[in-house]
């Protein structure tokens, strides 16, 4: 192995391991992994997996693929005779901009455990450019900027292929960059990613993220999610959704072509799975490529039904989209007359408005019609799939329900484990053996030292490694102080309303108080927050400059904050993932009950030896029955409690909940919100949007932050208090860690197959 990098460094640079700078030596192990990659079997079968996703939040590749090929510790090895760390050269890489969130980083754990299983399946999606946004704090404000990560060096494999892409006014060529996807000890698979051969990166300026959103031929691939909050944004949202199942439907014809199968056959060798509903015209769009090869529309319409299953990960709105007719009029209107008859013989067949594709407001329901026209509808969580079948999508459930099945979310643990916690990777190998590496399930094994005294000494050392490790990472890259010896209590995910983290800031209020009015903790206690919020979220941004202000505020005060620290990491992303969750002591999993399908940063947490504080919500109802009582902190109204008082404000706007009425009625809680507007606050952040905010949750509060507010500080106040028993609370660390084996992707993947595709 060392021979290998020094021939390349020597080809490519003139220069040895011992002469070559970082970025070079990075370049060179790429390029290997890269040529390894390609002389590895492809994972082949007579039916093959298309996975459709608009994220594929795949993270930094090069340590993940050497651990993966099995080559890691050779090639660390290699890299240490001359005085070089392999942790020091990963950090040269640039984050792929390709997700953003959960629904990013699931299809790509998704796509390591198909290839990892050896079965058959490519993921399919678009090459952002500059992807959702790089977060920057300016005046303790989010503020956005492109986030280019594309180098003439990179993972992408540009491909000979390319379709045209018809739409209203233009036809657009695409081009196709493969990303190699190697299973650990396995065969390879590929992400596809199309391209535009027209983008044009120098449309957007380089302090922000505005472009003119009318030049689809220039911006089409240029963002993630661009700013649908007018016509036009909503309209590009249209273009990218069809460009990308356009390109993916032609490129499946293309490889069933290439095979000899009969397209009547179809469903015999390929399922396509719907990621959500951002690929849903994939349906209208296979139908019609069939018809152009001579099928009838009811040949058409048959074959592809056998072939399309759909996934929901949420029940809230921005992901069931619904399209107005006038707007796929001007993007694509030849998909229309296919929808319009899609959507009369569902009418035909079972009426009600609940179940129709086009409601009266002349709206393309896109969920409506993956659910009709595919042959498999899963949640992503035992609690989320009840939801569905009983509530949310009820009236589907009623017509179809062995449609309906539940397939709870996992995590690999290649990246999660082995990747961004080798002490703990190595020394549970060093109790139970490599086994849990392929069959995560054997971390069971772990139990049997649960009473352990050296064992759970071990795992509150490695911990306290972690926090060291972040100490040094928050202070080189934020500036930021932490003490190793806090309790490190975590939030983070996507800013949205629905997780709460307005909530944790009330928390954060409440502390701050508590410590001013003489109240000093016995151990210290760090609040870490990480988040980026949709660009045109505005309360969501509100939030963020809340925190901020909150950790301006505590770090200047002498009084507090010896004991209490509010941080915010900038830029939150897979990389710094993998710093904070091995980390952290406490898992903040805090959203409103049903609100959350599943989670899966809760899965990590969990992994990595951190409990969890939650309510009782998506894959925490799981980790709940797996841990017991004694080993997670559940606090909150029950899912049927929260979807109950939805329902009596939807029959009277004046019943349900009420902030308002909350804040009224209990001195406490009013005295945390009404701190948002004080004048300590005020001094340090921007008027207009603490009041904003603070308006919000008086009159709105639509997910419900002060519903479960003051249970929420009574059961945190416990699990600090319980952390002083640091025996009892390394115990219900390994509890955790040896039963976070259920949640492998490895295990979700095997039931998606046994129960949905059906590779072999």
């Amino acid at each position: 192995m060392e021979e290998r990098i020094q021939n390349l460094l020597k080809e490519r640079f003139g220069r040895d391991i011992d002469n070559c700078t970082k970025s070079e030596i990075f370049e060179v192990l790429m390029v290997l992994t890269k040529q390894e990659m390609a002389s590895r079997r492809r994972n082949e079968g007579k039916k093959k997996l298309y996975y459709i996703s608009a994220e594929f939040l795949i993270g930094k590749l090069l340590s993940n693929n050497l651990i993966n090929l099995g080559m890691y510790d050779e090639v660390a090895d290699a890299l240490k005779k001359h005085g070089r760390d392999l942790t020091e050269i990963e950090e040269m890489e640039l984050e792929p901009s390709l997700g953003n969130g959960g629904l990013g980083r699931l299809a790509a754990c998704f796509l390591d455990s198909i290839a990892t299983l050896g079965l058959p399946g490519d993921g399919i999606g678009l090459n952002y450019h500059f992807g959702l946004f790089r977060q920057m704090f300016v005046d303790n404000k989010q503020k956005e900027v492109k986030n280019p990560w594309l180098t003439a060096e990179s993972w992408l494999v540009k491909q000979p292929v390319s379709f045209q892409v018809p739409f209203k006014n233009f036809t657009m060529h695409s081009v196709l960059y493969d990303i190699d996807v190697p299973g650990y000890d396995s065969g390879c698979n590929r992400l596809h990613l199309f391209d535009v051969d027209t983008v044009d990166e120098g449309i957007v300026p380089s302090d922000s993220i505005g472009f003119d959103k009318h030049q689809i031929q220039k911006n089409l691939t240029l963002f993630l999610y661009p700013d649908d909050s007018d016509r036009a944004g909503q309209l590009l949202r249209i273009y990218q959704q069809y460009f990308m199942v356009s390109n993916g439907a032609q490129l499946i014809l293309k490889e069933c072509d290439e095979k000899g199968y009969d397209l009547h056959h179809l469903d015999e060798h390929v399922v396509i799975q719907i990621n959500d509903t951002h690929p849903s015209m994939v349906i209208p769009e296979l139908i019609r490529l069939l018809q152009q090869r001579g099928f009838t529309l009811d040949e058409a319409i048959h074959v592809v039904s056998k072939t399309c299953a759909y996934t929901n990960h949420t029940i809230l709105a921005e992901a069931l989209e619904k399209w107005p007719i006038d707007y796929l009029e001007e993007v694509v209107p030849h998909l229309l007359p296919i929808i319009f008859e899609l959507d009369a013989r569902a009418k035909a067949k079972y009426k009600g408005e609940e179940v129709a594709i086009i409601d009266k407001d002349r709206r393309v329901h896109m969920a409506h019609m993956d659910i009709h026209y595919g042959f498999s509808v899963n949640g992503v969580a035992a609690l989320h799939t009840e939801i569905l079948k009983n509530s949310e999508l009820k009236p589907f459930y009623d017509i179809y329900p062995e449609k309906f099945n539940n397939k709870t979310n996992g995590i690999t643990f290649r990246r999660w484990l082995i990747h961004c916690n080798h002490e703990l990777a190595d020394y549970i190998e060093s109790l139970i053996g490599s086994g849990y590496k392929k069959n995560a399930m054997e971390l069971e094994k772990l139990l049997k030292y649960k009473n352990d005294a050296k064992v759970l000494k071990k795992l509150e050392e490695i911990k306290k490694n972690n926090k060291k490790a972040l100490k040094k990472y928050l202070y080189e890259t934020q500036n930021l102080t932490v003490d190793e010896n806090a309790i490190f209590d975590v939030q983070v995910k996507r800013l949205h309303e629905y997780k709460r983290q307005q909530m944790n800031a009330l928390y954060a209020i409440y502390k701050y108080m508590d410590i001013k009015a003489g109240n000093k903790p016995k151990t210290p206690i760090t609040m870490i927050f990480g988040a980026k919020a949709a660009p045109a979220y505005t309360i969501a941004k509100d939030i963020i400059h809340l925190i901020l202000c909150l950790q301006e505020l505590i770090a200047s005060d002498p009084e507090v904050s010896p004991y209490f620290q509010v941080i915010m990491l900038e830029n939150y992303n897979v990389s710094k993932a993998a710093k904070v969750i091995p980390a952290a002591d406490i898992s903040e999993q805090i959203s409103l009950a049903s609100k959350e399908a599943s989670g899966t940063g809760n899965m990590k947490f969990m992994l990595n030896g951190a409990v969890t504080l939650g309510t009782e919500d998506g894959a925490n109802v799981e980790i709940h029955d797996l841990v017991g009582d004694d080993n997670i902190y559940i606090f909150g109204k029950k899912p049927q409690d929260v979807i109950d008082l939805y329902d009596e404000k939807k029959k009277d706007p004046q019943a349900g909940y009420n902030s308002k009425v909350i804040y009224d009625k209990d001195p406490q809680i009013a005295k945390l919100v009404d701190f948002i507007v004080s004048d300590e606050l005020l001094a340090i952040g921007d008027r207009l949007n603490l009041e904003r905010l603070y308006k919000e949750i008086l009159n709105k509060d639509w997910f419900m932050t002060l519903l479960d507010l003051k249970e929420y500080i009574q059961v945190k106040e416990k699990v600090y208090k319980d952390y002083e028993n640091r025996s009892a609370w390394n115990k219900k660390c390994l509890i955790n860690i040896a039963n976070a084996g259920f949640f492998s992707s490895d295990r979700t993947i095997e039931q998606y197959n046994e129960d949905i595709w059906h590779l072999g």
